[in-house]
């Protein structure tokens, strides 16, 4: 069974940051990229990080700087460190997986900033 489990939302003021994790487990197939996308109440869900297995890694344009992401992957987990964050930035978070067949998408965790 595919689980990928999601840690580290929550409140925090404008200009705090946060750590997500996201470990991945049950994927019998090889893990290409991981990486993170959000969505707020009525908006699309876009790409925040991704990174590759080789470590290369691609930001949304809004990160500007403040978000980085990493991984482990010896343990399949990614990870998203999130620095200066602002209200805007409030979203529900979704770790990403890209297997060798198919996507796999976490339940989501919920990052909210207070400005």
């Amino acid at each position: 069974q595919v689980q990928l489990v999601e840690s580290g939302g929550g409140l925090v003021q404008a200009g705090g940051s946060l750590t997500l994790s996201c470990a991945a487990s049950g994927i019998r197939s090889s893990i290409n990229a991981m990486g993170w996308h959000r969505q707020a109440p009525g908006k699309q869900r876009e790409l925040v990080a991704r990174i590759t297995t080789d470590g290369s890694t691609y930001y949304g344009e809004f990160v500007k700087g403040r978000f980085t992401t990493s991984r482990d992957n010896a343990k399949n987990t990614v990870y998203l460190q999130m620095n200066s964050l602002k209200p805007e930035d409030t979203a529900v978070y979704y770790c990403k997986v890209d297997g060798r067949y198919r996507d796999y998408w976490g339940q989501g965790t919920q990052v909210t900033v207070s400005s």
